[in-house]
């Protein structure tokens, strides 16, 4: 089974210094039938305005994962790290018995595009930690990028979950394909550009939920980045 989820059926939130869209429930947003896909539980786009930014506040037992279009964010938090994000960089904090942080746009001048990705551990009270890498863009292009894995596996950062996650970028006469494990869910998001895969031409914030099916091809991007999550 295939389900498209179009960037314009996701919730909105516009805050003035935030304008962030919702693939599933979150904050005011509710939709019984987008709670979560899988392990999968949030996925916001988020543009905040420069200077501006989330406060300091508190999480637990979830593992969360920044992923930067454009801009810059500057992460803290009560473990100690305090670093700036710019494309290409990916940060998975999990949160585990609990952490405090805050994500702020350090520009006076730019916004921030950025995913804000949740993703339910398979364990609860773990210590919380935290991770950040960036990934070349010739890493990405034309091929899948591991950013995430449960073992760390070719570089990725280590997610305390059966999950895995890849980025791609995928333009002109690129052609991609993955193989979708057996009794494994995957749920393709396309973070800009556009890109057909099979019968469905996505466009930015799109996404396609794939369960029971073997593979799927990505053909005709321009300039697409997409993130595609296997999950159990």
């Amino acid at each position: 089974m295939i389900i498209l989820r179009k960037s314009t059926d996701r919730g909105r939130a516009e805050h003035g210094w935030l304008d962030s869209w919702h693939s599933f429930s979150f904050a005011d947003y509710h939709d019984p039938a987008h709670v979560n896909f899988s392990v999968l539980r949030v996925i916001n786009e988020d543009r905040v305005a420069a200077g501006q930014g989330f406060a300091t506040h508190g999480h637990r037992d979830m593992e969360i994962l920044s992923y930067v279009l454009s801009g810059s964010l500057q992460h803290r938090d009560s473990m100690g790290n305090g670093k700036v994000m710019t494309w290409g960089e990916v940060q998975l904090m999990s949160a585990g018995t609990g952490v405090m942080h805050s994500e702020f746009n350090p520009s006076v001048t730019e916004g921030v595009h950025f995913l804000q990705i949740w993703i339910v551990p398979n364990q609860q009270g773990v210590t919380p930690g935290y991770q950040q890498k960036h990934f070349s863009a010739e890493e990405k292009r034309g091929r899948w990028c591991l950013l995430i894995s449960p073992d760390g596996n070719s570089g990725s950062l280590k997610v305390h979950q059966a999950a895995n996650v890849y980025a791609a970028l995928v333009n002109g006469d690129e052609t991609l394909s993955f193989a979708i494990p057996p009794g494994r869910n995957v749920y393709l998001h396309l973070a800009r550009g556009a890109v057909r895969c099979g019968e469905y031409a996505l466009a930015a914030g799109d996404a396609l939920m794939f369960s029971g099916e073997h593979a799927l091809q990505l053909e005709q991007g321009k300039e697409a980045e997409l993130l595609l999550f296997d999950l159990p």
